[in-house]
């Protein structure tokens, strides 16, 4: 029988960089989108076939997780994501799916925790609670934010600006947790029941990665450390909603404290080769910068 691996938020940083591994290495993998249209890209790849997943219609989970063997749920960054991984295990379940790998975040463990941690902790424990095999992925921040949400003013002003001080950043390559995620969805029982916190290889302060940014683009970026208040206006201005701006000021503040700069081996002994360094992601987007 095939063994169908279904990875949801396929279209988003993380999911579609497990798809493109999992693609890579021949597996049968059902991208899930929200929108068809928006997950045309994935189309091309080889062994991945589409399926739309609508929280508001349960049938298009039900249709989502028939037949599939393992899945790794990655839900939205939004203010009810909580019940939407909570509909997305009780989908896994129903369907009768072995082995679930659930896309957290660093620090989900521990108490009592900011608002994005907690969140994290209660779809963790919800997912224990079902009795499915599963398997946690905790990755830091993602380096691919620079690119997603930094290279504009990079590109105009040689400038970004973060309210993070001289914390550091242990910041990881979505494509390391692409890989770690492809590679448990290929083998879940040397997995089973395991949290894996995912960083790079080393972590930085803002001015160590403007000096990165400096060397591999040959010529002066700046960090900016933007006070908290202006971060907020910022946030404001942009439109992002109340929860959204106080939770993301949160996970500054911690990061100003020095809490994002752990560095573990985890993506080392899963995947037997070191994590992307910084520098190594501004080589591959230099276009973007």
């Amino acid at each position: 029988m095939a063994h169908i691996i279904l990875v949801t938020g396929a279209t988003g940083t993380v999911g579609s960089a497990t798809v493109k591994a999992l693609s890579a290495a021949g597996a049968d993998v059902r991208a899930g989108v929200r929108s068809l249209i928006k997950g045309d890209s994935l189309k091309r790849l080889p062994g991945v076939d589409l399926v739309e997943i609508n929280f508001d219609r349960p049938e298009s989970l039900a249709v989502a997780f028939t037949g599939v063997t393992t899945a790794f749920l990655v839900t939205p960054f939004v203010q009810n994501q909580v019940e939407l991984a909570q509909k997305l295990m009780d989908a896994a379940q129903a369907a009768g799916v072995k082995h679930v790998i659930r896309l957290s975040a660093s620090g989900a463990e521990a108490e009592p925790g900011i608002q994005l941690a907690r969140w994290h902790r209660q779809a963790e424990d919800y997912l224990k609670g079902t009795g499915m095999n599963y398997t946690l992925l905790r990755p830091g921040s993602f380096m691919q934010n620079f690119a997603n949400m930094y290279a504009h003013t990079i590109k105009e002003s040689n400038t970004f600006y973060q309210p993070a001080g001289e914390g550091r950043v242990s910041h990881v390559d979505v494509r390391d947790i692409g890989d770690v995620a492809a590679e448990i969805l290929l083998n879940p029982d040397e997995h089973n029941g395991k949290a894996y916190t995912l960083t790079g290889p080393q972590a930085l302060s803002g001015n160590e990665v403007a000096e990165i940014f400096s060397r591999v683009l040959g010529r002066t970026i700046q960090y900016v450390d933007l006070p908290e208040d202006a971060a907020r206006a910022a946030m404001q201005q942009q439109g992002m909603p109340d929860w959204m701006t106080e939770s993301l000021l949160e996970l500054n503040a911690i990061t100003r404290a020095g809490f994002a700069s752990g560095v573990t081996s985890d993506v080392q002994e899963i995947l037997g080769r070191q994590p992307y360094t910084f520098e190594e992601f501004v080589q591959v987007y230099r276009d973007c910068f």
